[in-house]
C-alpha cells in the first residue's frame, strides 16, 4: 500500500514537471509569435500560430495574423474576428484599429457603425469622428475639437483637416492661432510653433521660423540685437520665447533682459510675461514671486494666468503665510480646478486664518469625508480621529477559484508569467473595468494569491462601498521586515508606505532611469550601501532579490533621516529627488509647517509622492499595529526648520 501511495506521487510529480515544461515551452512559442508580429515576419507568425491555439493567450495570436493583413482585410474577415473575441481587449483594440482604416477612406457608413462600441478611443481615433461631424454645427463637438486645439500633445495626421475646417469657417480665429503657438513655445517646442505657424499662410502675418531658430540657438544674443520697437506678432512671440528660454535656467538673467524689452511689448505680453516670472521665480522659492503675481495682474490688459500658474501662485503666498492672496489666487482658478483637495484644504485654512471659521468648517467638513492626504488634514482639522471601516465583504475559495477562470484573468496571469507586465496591466484593468465590488475584491484576492500585489492593490482601490484596507495596504515580507525595521529603529509604517509607493511590492521591477526592486534602489546607491554594510560580491541583480533590497534600502533611508534633523518629511522628499534638493527646499529663514513645504515642493512627482507615502503609513500604523496609539498626519508631517 505504502509502496502504491508512493507510485502515485512519483507520477503526479512526473506528470506536473511534463506540464510545466509543456507550459514554458508553449509561452516561449507565444513570445516568438509576438516577435514575429513586430518584425512583420507572417510566415513565422504563422507557423506559431498553427500551435498556440489551445493557448489562453490564442486572441492575441488571432490578433497578429488578422493585423498583419488589416490593410487588404474586407469588412466579413473583420466581423468574424470581432464576433469570435466579443468583449475583449482584442476585439476592442482591432475595431479601432479597423475603424481608423475607414475614418482615413472615408468609408463614413461603416465608421458611423464601428465608432461607438470602441471602448477605447485615442486621439486619432476621435479627430476622424470630429472629420465626420464637425459639419453638421454640432456645439459639443466644435468644444471638444478648441479644447483639443490648446492642447500640448503632438497631434496625429486625422487631426490638422478638423483644424483647418474650423480655421477657415472662422471658429478658431487668428488670435488663437497665435495662442496656440505661444502655447507651444512656452514649452519650448519650435517644431510645433513652425507646424501651428502655417496654419497663418492665408494671412497677412507668419511666424518667422528663421528668427525663431536664432532665439532657439542662443537666446541672449537674440535679445541683445534687438534695439528698436518690437512690431510684429511674429517678433513679439519671438522675444517672449527668447526670454523663457533664459528664465528656465537663471532669474536674474532673465530679468536682466526683461527690463532692456519690456517698454517695447503692449501692455497684456508685459502682463504674460510676469506670470510666467512669478511661476519660475515660485518653483524656485523666491520671495520675488509674489510681487511679480500682483504686477501682472496690474494695468487694463492683464493676462489670464493658467491654472498651473495660479497653483504656484498659491505656494508662494502659502511660503509668505499671506493668507489673503492665497485666498485671492483660489478665486481666480477655474471652477474644476478649484474642486481640486489641495485648493478646497488651503481655501479653508486661510478663512479660518482670517476668522472666517463658518465657510472654513463647511469646507473642511465636506473634504473629511474624503480618503486623501489632505482629507486626513480635515479631519484633524475638525479634531477627529483617523479611523477607517475594514472588509464589508469577505471573499471565499468558491468565488476565488471562479474568478481565476475568467478568460480575461487567465490572459492577464498569462502576461505576468511571462514578465509581460505592461500587457497584464491592460488586459487586467481591462477585465475588471465593470466589476462589482464584490467582484473586484475577489479579483484583487486572486492577484494576492498568485504574488501580483501590485494588481491586487490597485484593484481593491477601486471599490466604492465595500472597502478591504488589508488588501489595499498588503505588508508582504514582514518578517524580513520587522528584524531590519529595528536594526535602524526605522517606523515600519513609514517604510511599508514607501515601498507600496516606489514599486508595488513587485521585487524585480526597474524604472526607466535604473532603479531597481523593491525599494527602488540606483545601483551606485545600492553598491554604497553594501560597501558600508560590509556586503560582499554584490551584485546589482541581487536587487531583485526582496531581503537583499529591503537591507540596503532601509539603511539607505536610515542614512538619509540620520543627515536631516530625522524628519520623515525631508527624508522622503530626499529620497525620491535627492538629499541636495530636500534641504534646498527648505525655507532660507523661517519654521515651515510640514504641510506647506510638502506643497511646495516644486517636482510634481516628489510633491504627489511625499503625500501619498505620508498617507499610507497612516493606513499601515493602523493595519500593523491596532492597539497602538499612533501619529496623527500633522504629527507625521512635522515642522521644517531652514536652511
Amino acid at each position: 500500500m505504502q509502496r502504491l501511495t508512493k507510485k502515485r506521487f512519483l507520477l503526479a510529480l512526473t506528470m506536473l514537471f511534463f506540464a510545466t515544461v509543456s507550459l514554458a515551452n508553449r509561452d516561449s512559442d507565444f513570445l516568438s509569435a509576438k516577435e514575429a508580429f513586430q518584425r512583420k515576419d507572417v510566415l513565422l507568425l504563422n507557423r506559431y500560430a498553427e500551435v498556440l491555439q489551445k493557448h489562453e493567450l490564442w486572441p492575441y495570436v488571432d490578433y497578429f495574423q488578422l493585423r498583419s493583413t488589416i490593410n487588404t482585410a474586407d469588412s466579413a474577415t473583420i466581423q468574424n474576428f470581432l464576433a469570435r473575441h466579443e468583449g475583449s481587449l482584442v476585439a476592442d483594440r482591432m475595431r479601432s484599429d479597423w475603424t481608423k482604416i475607414l475614418g482615413k477612406g472615408r468609408q463614413w457608413q461603416l465608421f458611423d457603425k464601428e465608432y461607438p462600441q470602441i471602448v477605447n478611443k485615442d486621439t486619432e481615433l476621435q479627430c476622424y469622428y470630429y472629420q465626420r461631424y464637425w459639419n453638421i454645427k454640432n456645439v459639443a463637438i466644435t468644444a471638444e475639437v478648441r479644447a483639443l486645439w490648446f492642447s500640448s500633445i503632438n497631434m496625429p495626421d486625422s487631426c490638422p483637416p478638423v483644424f483647418q475646417a474650423l480655421i477657415d469657417n472662422g471658429q478658431i480665429s487668428l488670435e488663437e492661432i497665435w495662442k496656440r503657438i505661444r502655447l507651444a513655445l512656452s514649452d519650448g517646442k519650435t517644431t510645433a510653433a513652425i507646424r501651428i505657424g502655417r496654419y497663418l499662410s492665408n494671412t497677412n502675418e507668419a511666424l518667422n521660423a528663421k528668427e525663431l531658430d536664432r532665439a532657439a540657438r542662443n537666446p541672449k544674443k537674440y535679445l541683445d540685437t534687438i534695439h528698436g520697437p518690437i512690431n510684429s506678432r511674429s517678433n513679439r512671440e519671438i522675444a517672449l520665447f527668447a526670454l523663457l528660454q533664459l528664465l528656465r535656467n537663471d532669474t536674474d538673467q532673465a530679468l536682466a533682459q526683461w527690463y532692456k524689452v519690456k517698454n517695447r511689448l503692449p501692455a497684456s505680453d508685459r502682463s504674460y510675461f510676469l506670470v510666467k516670472l512669478g511661476y519660475r521665480a515660485a518653483m524656485r522659492h523666491d520671495s520675488r514671486a509674489l510681487n511679480w503675481f500682483k504686477e501682472a495682474q496690474n494695468g487694463l490688459q492683464p493676462y489670464p494666468a493658467s491654472d498651473k500658474a495660479l497653483g504656484w501662485h498659491v505656494r508662494a503666498a502659502l511660503r509668505a503665510r499671506n493668507w489673503n492672496e492665497v485666498l485671492a489666487a483660489i478665486k481666480r482658478m477655474s471652477s474644476a480646478e478649484q474642486q481640486f483637495d489641495s485648493w478646497r484644504y488651503w481655501k479653508a485654512r486661510a478663512l479660518s486664518e482670517k476668522k472666517q471659521t463658518s465657510e472654513s468648517q463647511q469646507i473642511l467638513t465636506s473634504l473629511s469625508e474624503e480618503p486623501s492626504f489632505y482629507g486626513q488634514l480635515a479631519k484633524e482639522e475638525l479634531g477627529k480621529e483617523f479611523d477607517f471601516t475594514d472588509k464589508a465583504y469577505q471573499v471565499n475559495d468558491r468565488e476565488v477559484s471562479a474568478m481565476s477562470q475568467r478568460p480575461g484573468i487567465q490572459r492577464a496571469l498569462a502576461f505576468a508569467r511571462m514578465q509581460l507586465r505592461t500587457e497584464a496591466y491592460h488586459e487586467w484593468s481591462w477585465t475588471v473595468r465593470d466589476f462589482t465590488d464584490a467582484e473586484l475584491l475577489t479579483a484583487a484576492e486572486v492577484a494576492r494569491r498568485h504574488g501580483l500585489y501590485d494588481r491586487a492593490i490597485n484593484t481593491a482601490n477601486r471599490t466604492v462601498t465595500q472597502h478591504d484596507f488589508k488588501m489595499r495596504f498588503l505588508a508582504p515580507h514582514r518578517e524580513i521586515m520587522k528584524n531590519i525595521v529595528r536594526v535602524y529603529n526605522l517606523d515600519e509604517a513609514l517604510v511599508y508606505g514607501l515601498i507600496r509607493q516606489e514599486s508595488r511590492f513587485i521585487t524585480n521591477i526597474r524604472s526607466h532611469a535604473g532603479a531597481m526592486g523593491l525599494m527602488q534602489l540606483m545601483p551606485a546607491t545600492a553598491s554604497w550601501a553594501a560597501k558600508k554594510l560590509g556586503v560582499t560580491n554584490f551584485q546589482q541583480y541581487k536587487l531583485a532579490d526582496a531581503s537583499t533590497n529591503l537591507q540596503l534600502g532601509t539603511y539607505y533611508l536610515h542614512h538619509v533621516l540620520s543627515g536631516l534633523q530625522n524628519q520623515p518629511l525631508l527624508a522622503l522628499a530626499a529620497y525620491n529627488a535627492g538629499p541636495g534638493r530636500a534641504r534646498r527646499w527648505q525655507d532660507n529663514s523661517d519654521t515651515l509647517e510640514g504641510a506647506i513645504y510638502a506643497e511646495t515642493i516644486p517636482f510634481n512627482e516628489t510633491r504627489d509622492y511625499v503625500k501619498k507615502v505620508m498617507e499610507n503609513a497612516m493606513y499601515y500604523a493602523k493595519i500593523l499595529n491596532p492597539e497602538q496609539n499612533t501619529p496623527t498626519l500633522k504629527q507625521r508631517l512635522g515642522v521644517v526648520l531652514p536652511k
